[in-house]
């Protein structure tokens, strides 16, 4: 164990672990909102994450940004690319519910069914981002979409200059502009959907659902579209997070959601499934965990880390950190 390099390189590992903890939470809110409406795992969540990534580079190649938009103008472009993105995939979540889950909701399948329906979605997604180009040679569309379509399963990298700059020193180490934005935007947005939920009518209508479904449908609450609005807004939030992880790591593929949902889902269960502030809370830890994690015993051990971490949390408190479900939360 190499306790002098983390005491050596603390600041670097923990707002490192703050940047990606911040990425885990705001995929985690998708996770822990359709977990307190429907008491369901939507495992295919990590795949709305996953076409964000996608998104997010075609919309700048869409306005044409490249390694010299600079200033402003690399303002704007992330800003219409995050936009892009947060639609994308917030239409993405929209389709998994109604394809996916309402047919069976319908029926009244066990849970256990519409948990294997968000398994099989997720393998759908993905593949079908992977065989993207195979797809548009069989509808003719191979040049129209050019290179949308091209070398559909390898990396595929951002645009846009990533170089960063650092905007100040703490504890020896730079704080960069892309940390800061990462970290800032990340927390403003969780803020939000936190007060969205507790001070809005439809926010109301949420909790009411999440609480007790049958009574809200009596007081007049309309189920599905409540249902819809939670895929929405946690499906928009990974578009945001999908954004923000481009920012940082700058390449995505086909496959790049399966991890980092598991992550997430992991944050989830961490701060308390079900519970908008435990998605925070979870993420944070969960990404501070890895980075010390990494430095101490080597970045190969980073995974294991992570979901040690977790398997002590359930251990001596299964209902995760918080612990409060969305549907007890309060205004």
């Amino acid at each position: 164990m190499h306790f002098q390099y983390v005491f050596d390189n603390f600041a670097s590992l923990f707002i490192g672990g703050l940047v990606f903890g911040s990425v885990y939470a705001l995929i985690a809110l998708g996770y822990t909102m359709v977990y307190g409406v429907l008491q369901l795992i939507n495992f295919a969540h990590s795949e709305v994450f996953m076409f964000g990534t996608f998104a997010t580079v075609w919309a700048l190649w869409l306005i044409g940004a490249d390694a010299t938009t600079m200033g402003v103008a690399l303002v704007l472009s992330i800003a219409f690319a995050m936009v892009a993105s947060m639609i994308t995939s917030g239409g993405v979540a929209l389709l998994l519910e109604r394809v996916a889950y309402r047919p069976l909701l319908k029926r009244g399948a066990p849970r256990l069914i519409a948990l294997i329906s968000a398994i099989g979605a997720s393998f759908v997604l993905s593949e079908a981002m992977g065989l993207r180009g195979a797809i548009a040679s069989a509808l003719g569309l191979s040049d129209t979409l050019g290179r949308y379509v091209a070398r559909s399963r390898e990396n595929l990298g951002m645009p846009t200059d990533r170089t960063t700059t650092v905007q100040f020193e703490l504890f020896g180490y730079g704080v960069t502009n892309v940390n800061i934005i990462v970290v800032v935007s990340a927390v403003l947005m969780m803020v939000a959907a936190d007060q969205f939920i507790r001070r809005t009518r439809t926010g109301r209508g949420i909790r009411a659902v999440a609480q007790d479904p049958e009574t809200a449908s009596l007081m007049g609450v309309n189920s599905t579209r409540v249902i819809q609005i939670t895929f929405l807004i946690g499906g928009m939030l990974a578009g945001a997070a999908a954004t923000l992880y481009m920012l940082h790591i700058g390449a995505t593929r086909y496959n790049a959601g399966f991890l980092l949902g598991v992550k997430a889902f992991t944050a989830a269960v961490l701060g308390g499934i079900g519970n908008l502030r435990g998605a925070l809370v979870g993420g944070l830890v969960l990404g501070v965990a890895e980075g010390l994690g990494a430095g101490l015993f080597g970045n190969e051990w980073r995974h294991v880390v992570a979901f040690v971490l977790l398997i002590l949390i359930l251990l001596f408190r299964p209902t995760g950190l918080l612990g409060e479900s969305l549907g007890k939360a309060r205004a």
